[in-house]
């Protein structure tokens, strides 16, 4: 039985193969998930621009073009819908080429159903978070603002262009400032609880996060605690 964290909640499963697609739309469906389906990448573009889902399941080899340039399509247009990625790449450099373009997360072929629901409710559950963190007006730290209701972040006079899991990891340590969040804690906070999937990905995405927060010259306010995890904190004098 689906779990109330889930219930209601609309996934789009895009897939060229017809076989795998109704069984995945099954699959989903008799766990309570409004779900929907797409063969191709046109149809699922369509779909995203027409209506609102939570969450997007998609193989990377379609018959028009592949998952990752839906990923580029659906981010350089403002659209932050979770992706959860199905492929048979499985080499790291396909990882980060998919991390880039705004895969959230990212399952190889052939998967254990088992896994792929628990991704599915991780994804979920951590879209609860940002929902409740959005809940609220704003966030600060220093020069930066974290508008959460607009989903705008600036420092100073810059305007930071942030995916949806860089904003939530930031607004989750700037909300926590101060405090050391484990590896574990950050996982779990922002990914989803229990965390399944590859707990290096926090490893990229503060990569990712350092390089827009701290242009060149301005005080460091993530900060890296050896052996521990990561914290949020005004720069020491």
């Amino acid at each position: 039985m689906a779990s109330s964290a889930v219930d209601a909640s609309r996934v789009l499963v895009v897939d060229d193969d017809p076989e795998l697609l109704q069984f995945l739309q099954d699959e989903f469906s008799q766990q309570g998930l409004d779900c929907s389906s797409a063969n191709c990448g046109g149809d699922a573009l369509l779909m995203l621009r027409q209506e609102s889902f939570d969450l997007v399941v998609l193989d990377w080899t379609l018959p028009d073009f592949d998952g990752t340039e839906i990923c580029l399509r659906l981010r350089s247009s403002g659209d932050t819908t979770p992706v959860l990625m199905l492929t048979a790449h499985d080499d790291l450099d396909d990882r980060v080429q998919a991390l880039d373009l705004g895969v959230d997360d990212y399952l190889t072929k052939p998967f254990e159903l088992k896994e792929l629901h628990a991704r599915v409710r991780a994804r979920l559950r951590r879209g609860q978070f940002a929902s409740s963190e959005r809940a609220k007006d704003s966030l600060t730290l220093e020069d930066l603002q974290i508008d959460l209701i607009e989903h705008r972040v600036t420092r100073g006079d810059r305007e930071l262009a942030l995916s949806q899991r860089e904003f939530d990891l930031l607004a989750y340590l700037v909300k926590h400032n101060n405090e050391v969040q484990t590896r574990q804690e950050i996982l779990e906070g922002v990914w989803g609880k229990p965390f399944v999937g590859d707990p290096n990905s926090l490893d990229v995405y503060m990569g990712y996060l350092r390089k827009k927060v701290e242009a060149k010259g301005e005080p460091q306010l993530l900060h890296t605690v050896r052996g521990v995890g990561f914290m949020a904190r005004l720069p020491q004098a």
